[in-house]
């Protein structure tokens, strides 16, 4: 079974303390563990050659992150600029505040591969590292937003992968992140 790790990246962004938003119930340690010890539900093949999707059960309390926007709930969207980390340039973000969104029945885990995560800057000791998960109520992935895929067109130095816009893509996403948004607690 190929290895898998916690990239720092995705530490820092899928295990904030006191945000509700985050993988709960288990450390980092642990969520790397089950990810070497459980087999996945099945693989997805990711936006590029060298990014794959493990869908597993969802074994936490962690909520669905993304949620459909509606006539009740259009009044907790919140937005702002913000940058991932101190190198990324801020882009306008919009998420929930608010609101109790159920938990997922699955965990969506964004793997990429050892060469790829190199190219970034990132060395791992392993054939996989994770650098970010979906909490989702189907088995599938959500889509990437929309500024994300502009990100990683723009390049490595800029925060991105380097994989040009698919821009069917783009507009898929564009339809789905339209009618949903993150939401914070």
């Amino acid at each position: 079974m190929p290895t898998i790790v916690l990239t720092e990246f995705a530490r820092r962004r899928l295990f904030r303390e006191a945000r509700r938003n985050t993988i709960q119930d288990i450390t980092p340690e642990e969520f790397e563990r089950h990810l070497n010890a459980v087999a996945p539900l099945k693989v997805l093949d990711g936006y590029a050659p060298f990014c794959k999707l493990h869908v597993h059960r969802n074994w936490t309390s962690t909520r669905c992150l993304a949620v459909p926007v509606t006539d009740a709930n259009r009044h907790l969207l919140r937005s702002d600029y913000e940058a991932r980390t101190d190198d990324e340039l801020p882009v306008l973000v919009r998420w929930f505040e608010g609101l109790e969104p159920p938990v997922a029945d699955y965990l969506v885990v964004i793997l990429y591969d050892r060469g790829q995560l190199a190219k970034e800057g990132t060395a791992i000791d392993a054939d996989w590292g994770v650098v970010g998960c979906m909490y989702t109520a189907e088995p599938v992935e959500t889509p990437m937003a929309p500024v994300t895929m502009m990100r990683n067109a723009l390049g490595v130095e800029e925060g991105g992968s380097g994989v040009p816009l698919d821009r069917d893509a783009y507009r898929r996403s564009v339809e789905f992140w339209r009618t949903h948004a993150n939401w914070r607690g």
